[in-house]
């Protein structure tokens, strides 16, 4: 099979929509409830995925054309952040401001723009090496958007910053300049294994979601709770996959978290990544070859 530009797209879409389809993900929306959100639905999650397939696909070309003319990839990611700021415009329109998929287009967004470098650049596509060029394009962003945060009045910081500043967790920024340690070291060898072992799709989704979020410092919950809420979440998860556990132990924590408001919105985030590099390996093993030109 050739691929191109807008075949990277779909990847990336696909991604998204396996995530949210994942039943049950505690405190999450799925298929079977909304988790722990008033303001959005499975539905929302769809409209909002459909706005972006071409957003998917410019992230591809831009990738495409850097890796193609040589151009060092932390060069390009200011174009990369712009296609996602025009993305972010596009989810709100089709949500009513709601905010679906925020965490996901910088995330699905930056390794979709990494594959198509890979590709431009001739290279093999493969999820090692798009966490790799990640880091590559990331590279000093924790630094530059930090950088003047404490002189920032109280009111005016973002959920993101005044996390950062009260226990110095960097997030999905750090996640991403780090070339996605949670994504590479737990969550890829658990979705494998899950799938490996004869597990259906949707089920190896939910178990690797409780790997992930055993691992992931979720500022989401942080911001919605505090430090010591997300703490007990990482090490309830971590008590799961130690001891072993079913499907119907993330139900029942699904109901948990439903009925304390606790959301791993991160940590979804991060299981929409493990699908897309999870694509990008077995298209690799199945030595598909890659064309990521303009889309037709």
């Amino acid at each position: 099979m050739k691929m191109n530009s807008r075949e990277i797209g779909r990847l990336a879409l696909e991604a998204m929509l396996l995530e949210v389809s994942a039943t049950p993900k505690p405190g999450l929306v799925d298929r079977s409830n909304s988790g722990a959100h008033k303001d959005m639905d499975f539905f929302t999650f769809m409209k909002s995925a459909a706005s972006l397939a071409e957003s998917f696909t410019e992230f591809a070309q831009e990738g495409f054309s850097g890796g193609m003319r040589g151009i060092p990839p932390a060069d390009i990611f200011g174009a990369v952040r712009e296609i996602g700021v025009e993305a972010e415009r596009r989810m709100f329109a089709a949500t009513g401001g709601i905010n679906t998929h925020k965490g996901e287009i910088f995330s699905l967004g930056l390794l979709a723009s990494c594959a198509g470098y890979l590709a431009g650049a001739g290279r093999e596509v493969t999820a090692d090496g798009t966490m790799t060029l990640a880091a590559e394009m990331c590279a000093g962003i924790v630094e530059r958007d930090f950088a003047g945060v404490r002189e920032k009045s109280p009111a005016m910081l973002t959920k993101g910053e005044r996390v950062y500043l009260e226990h110095g967790i960097t997030g999905i920024r750090g996640e991403a300049e780090a070339g996605y340690p949670v994504v590479r070291d737990v969550s890829l060898p658990a979705l494998r294994g899950y799938l490996a072992g004869g597990m259906c799709m949707n089920d190896a989704l939910a178990m690797t979601l409780i790997h992930i979020m055993a691992h992931a410092r979720d500022t989401n919950i942080i911001s919605r709770h505090d430090i010591n809420t997300a703490q007990e979440v990482m090490r309830t998860a971590g008590e799961m996959v130690s001891s072993g556990f079913g499907l119907e132990d993330v139900l029942r924590l699904d109901g948990e978290y439903i009925s304390r408001w606790i959301s791993p919105g991160g940590a979804g985030d991060l299981l929409a990544v493990t699908c897309f590099l999870h694509a990008c390996d077995k298209m690799s093993s199945q030595n598909t070859t890659l064309d990521c030109g303009e889309a037709e």
